[in-house]
């Protein structure tokens, strides 16, 4: 039997790690480190076989801590009792486990197996991991039984065809409420990694966020609980859809695009004079959306201007791509000819165009958009009740 001593640098394909002394008492008062290391492209697998430490909700007295990475990585979890959780999994090829036991009631510790893995084996992960079924659900460690543990990460990457999109609901949903979600909370992200940029919300409380509609193929949800309190937690599901094809609806008969312009804006395009024609009644039928909403993004690209739309109404859904956090809208329209039809940010406008295979929001010059006031919507809901 091998002799543990507190904490070490072990590396290879497998082995073990074990508590001081283990299977005799471990000391109090300690901290010992393990820094754990398997062949580069792999991925660490951290099983326990044995666990008796002192047993509290919280783990705030007795405990092992298990990060990924070597330095300033993210804990994945903290344990303690004698209830062994299933297979801890790194992001890289480094892990990192540190037992710290105060002065008072001991146990006999920990054993623990390390082993190297391909990234996004699955296994009996003790919670996260990749999913690529067609539809399936995830939920928050100790689910439905008890509370979720504090002091746990959990990542679920969500990953569809090329050609697909992903569909997101939590049907139950309680993490510590906050008004700005800081201690417990569920990220969602647009692709496959935590990126600020790509974050669709930030989610807290007892109320189940508003359905979720990828960008693309991928989706990233991130579970995090700190060391205080804790709550039920949470059941996601999710199915994979295809992405909207554009109708065939026909354009603007005054609208004469030629086929070069779906990428990028023509000379001959934008050389068009920039003036809508007709009435909100005339156009309506002839685009293939109709929205009303608040620009609140503008980035000019190769003459074109991309917009992201704060939605107001939406009155035509058509193809259009329309993302939402909590009870905010949004859908990306982009301005052929960037100065026409002429939109600021920060301001209202009824908006009706085409819609690129993409589901963004195409405008041409002779599209008609206007300034959004209160009085349209009375004309744009009867107009909604229409039979095209």
């Amino acid at each position: 039997r091998p002799t543990f001593t507190c904490g070490g640098v072990v590396s290879g394909e497998s082995g073990f790690i074990g508590s001081e002394g283990f299977p005799g008492v471990y000391p109090p008062n300690s901290k010992c480190t393990w820094k754990i290391t398997v062949p580069e492209g792999k991925v660490v697998v951290l099983s326990f076989r044995y666990m008796d430490l002192e047993s509290d909700n919280l783990c705030r007295y007795d405990f092992v801590d298990i990060y990924s990475g070597h330095a300033n990585g993210q804990r994945i979890g903290r344990f303690c009792g004698t209830v062994k959780p299933g297979a801890l999994v790194s992001s890289s090829n480094k892990m990192l486990v540190q037992m710290t036991s105060d002065a008072n009631t001991a146990g006999s510790g920990f054993i623990a197996k390390f082993s190297a893995a391909e990234p996004h084996e699955r296994g009996d992960q003790y919670c996260g991991g990749r999913l690529e079924k067609p539809s399936g659900s995830f939920h928050t460690p100790n689910w439905p039984e008890r509370d979720y543990p504090a002091g746990v990460t959990c990542s679920w990457h969500i990953v569809a065809p090329k050609n697909q999109l992903i569909e997101l609901k939590f049907e139950k949903f309680d993490v510590e409420r906050d008004n700005y979600c800081r201690y417990d909370y569920v990220a969602v992200f647009n692709g496959g990694e935590i990126n600020d940029a790509k974050r669709i919300g930030k989610y807290c409380g007892d109320s189940p966020p508003a359905p979720i509609l990828s960008e693309k193929n991928e989706l990233l949800v991130q579970f995090l609980s700190d060391l205080s309190l804790t709550a039920d937690g949470f059941i996601g599901h999710y199915k994979f859809r295809p992405k909207k094809l554009p109708t065939t609806t026909a354009l603007p008969t005054t609208t004469t695009v030629p086929a070069t312009s779906t990428v990028k804006p023509t000379v001959a395009l934008c050389q068009q004079k920039c003036k809508r024609s007709g009435t909100l009644e005339s156009n309506y039928c002839s685009n293939n959306f109709v929205i009303t909403g608040t620009v609140i993004t503008t980035v000019t690209r190769a003459g074109s201007l991309h917009a992201t739309i704060s939605i107001i109404n939406v009155y035509k859904e058509g193809n259009l791509a329309i993302q939402q956090a909590g009870k905010n809208m949004s859908a990306k329209i982009v301005v052929m000819c960037k100065q026409c039809p002429l939109i600021r940010r920060g301001l209202n406008y009824v908006i009706m165009g085409q819609v690129e295979e993409d589901g963004r929001g195409k405008i041409y010059p002779n599209s008609f958009v206007m300034s959004f006031k209160t009085k349209n919507s009375k004309i744009l809901n009867a107009l909604k009740n229409k039979t095209c």
